[in-house]
């Protein structure tokens, strides 16, 4: 599965507003590129397998698609991240009951009998576990956003250097030896756009909906 886009747009108002328009092509690539990543993350992480996570995304979407038309964002009532959450978690659930109806009977019974049963890992509404997992794989989806954002406004060579020693996690010396630079300006590029991405991630978050 994959995405034009890989940095998280954040949900705007407007944006939801076209969603409303099955026909705008455009808004729902948008809106897909944005969060194919989180869903799918998140229903790994509640274990599914690959085939099952990517049906849950296209499950996801196509719920969200059903109900936008009668949707209206009410900050008051919640967030249209918990609101997705929801979805989310549903459908994982579903792929969890589904996977423990095929189980063969003796093979079901154990996992009645196991303290992790198939059962007793279906998030339930309340489960903190899941939401846990969302909160975690939003942040992942917020920061590599803002990691994108500064790569494309920041010296190529400086963002290099970033990406060795941050990203990559090379130790100094071997930043240095390859590209040719002296520990100081490892430093202090670090410093310099770990600065810029702290702040890009207050402004994506700032703008979530």
């Amino acid at each position: 599965m994959q995405a034009d886009s890989d940095e998280l747009i954040p949900t705007r108002r407007s944006l939801l507003g076209r969603l409303k328009d099955w026909d705008d092509q455009q808004s729902w690539k948008e809106f897909f590129d944005t969060y194919w990543k989180l869903v799918y993350g998140v229903a790994v992480k509640a274990g599914l397998a690959d085939a099952e996570a990517q049906d849950v995304v296209q499950e996801t979407i196509i719920c969200v698609a059903r109900q936008m038309p009668g949707f209206n964002y009410d900050p008051a009532v919640g967030s249209f991240k918990n609101w997705l959450l929801l979805i989310t978690r549903r459908r994982i659930a579903d792929h969890l009951r589904k996977r423990y109806r095929q189980l063969p009977p003796h093979e079901a019974r154990a996992e009645d009998d196991s303290d992790t049963g198939t059962l007793e890992r279906i998030p339930a509404p309340e489960d903190t576990r899941l939401e846990a997992i969302w909160d975690e794989e939003w942040r992942k989806n917020i920061l590599e956003a803002a990691i994108q954002k500064v790569r494309r406004k920041v010296d190529a060579h400086a963002f290099q250097i970033f990406d060795c020693y941050v990203l990559k996690q090379w130790p100094v010396k071997d930043v240095v030896k390859t590209l040719g630079v002296n520990a100081g300006q490892v430093y202090l590029t670090k410093h310099r756009i770990a600065a810029l991405i702290k702040k890009e991630v207050a402004r994506l978050e700032a703008k979530m909906i």
